[in-house]
């Protein structure tokens, strides 16, 4: 896979603007106080076109037109296999505000997940905020499994055909990660798939108070994480006036839902060492376990946030190979 550098700061902005900046992570997103906001190419976007020798097929699928919601369904091919394949509906990070389910770095990093774990993946493009702050995340990711139910009677998507929507698994990286856990948290009411799991990726949780990870951390130049860009994610994506301290961000805050209910799901954490969230995921595995939650976590050492599709860490092949065991074993 090709490494993706988001250290490159001089990015330009070709757009005109449109009032002053009044938000800004340099070389991902600028926005204007007129609601302009600006998204420069920094990761390129690939086509649903998979090479022949990976084994796997994909295709885009539209689920909601007027929302332009949509997804890249990918497939294993091997023909040797006779039953049903797990089913895993991703969610793509970006702290809600940056990338696509065609970034050429999550094709790659999912073309490999269907391969090796021998699953059928269905990577949700949601909307992005602050033109679409929360909940449209949510809504899109939640609409997502009302129309893979709607499909698993329909049967129209042949890359489907195969799967067992009885083994669902809701995943994600980072912003991803808390989609993944919020639409599952939805689910525990309205019930209208049943998740065997949730795999949650470095999930990207907030909170007012730092942790010692968030203080103390120093982050290298080509960090997909800074706290300050952390800061700045939840700014745009929360709805105007919420705090950190709001469910959304904080999932062990005060008013957030019972995470007891999360014992419904048995839960794998994935978190890298070198990450400004470490803490915060150790501290939410904790809490879960300490529920009588079935969770499982993996620590990985000497890499950063989103490792595993911006291979920004020498040892980032290394690890990401060691993660898809770790997922291919929870899902079989």
């Amino acid at each position: 896979m090709a490494t993706i550098s988001l250290s490159q700061r001089s990015t330009t902005f070709d757009h005109p603007k449109n009032g002053s900046v009044v938000e800004e992570i340099s070389g991902l997103i600028r926005v204007h106080k007129g609601g302009y906001v600006e998204r420069p190419p920094v990761v390129a976007h690939a086509s649903c076109m998979v090479p022949l020798g990976l084994e796997v097929t994909a295709t885009d699928v539209t689920i909601n037109k007027f929302t332009n919601l949509w997804a890249r369904v990918y497939a294993p091919c091997n023909k040797k296999l006779s039953s049903k394949r797990p089913l895993v509906v991703y969610f793509h990070g970006g702290g809600f505000c940056v990338g696509s389910a065609s970034w050429a770095c999550y094709h790659d990093f999912l073309i490999n997940l269907a391969r090796d774990a021998c699953c059928v993946v269905v990577s949700v493009n949601y909307r992005l905020a602050p033109e679409n702050r929360l909940p449209a995340a949510y809504d899109d990711g939640f609409n997502a499994l009302m129309w893979l139910k709607q499909e698993a009677l329909k049967g129209t998507v042949n890359e489907l055909k195969g799967c067992d929507y009885s083994s669902l698994y809701l995943t994600g990286d980072s912003a991803g990660a808390n989609i993944a856990y919020h639409v599952a948290s939805r689910l525990v009411s309205t019930p209208i798939l049943s998740p065997k799991g949730i795999i949650l990726i470095q999930p990207f949780f907030g909170g007012e108070s730092r942790t010692m990870s968030e203080k103390h951390s120093t982050q290298p130049v080509n960090s997909a994480l800074t706290l300050p860009a952390s800061d700045t994610y939840w700014r745009l994506a929360l709805p105007v006036g919420f705090t950190r301290e709001h469910p959304w961000c904080n999932p062990l805050a005060r008013d957030a839902p019972r995470l007891s209910d999360m014992r419904l799901f048995k839960t794998l954490v994935c978190v890298a060492e070198l990450d400004v969230l470490k803490d915060r995921n150790i501290e939410f595995t904790s809490t879960l376990a300490g529920l009588g939650a079935p969770v499982q976590s993996v620590i990985y050492k000497d890499v950063g946030h989103a490792f595993q599709v911006l291979h920004n860490y020498p040892l980032a092949q290394t690890r990401t190979q060691e993660m898809m065991a770790h997922v291919r074993d929870f899902i079989n």
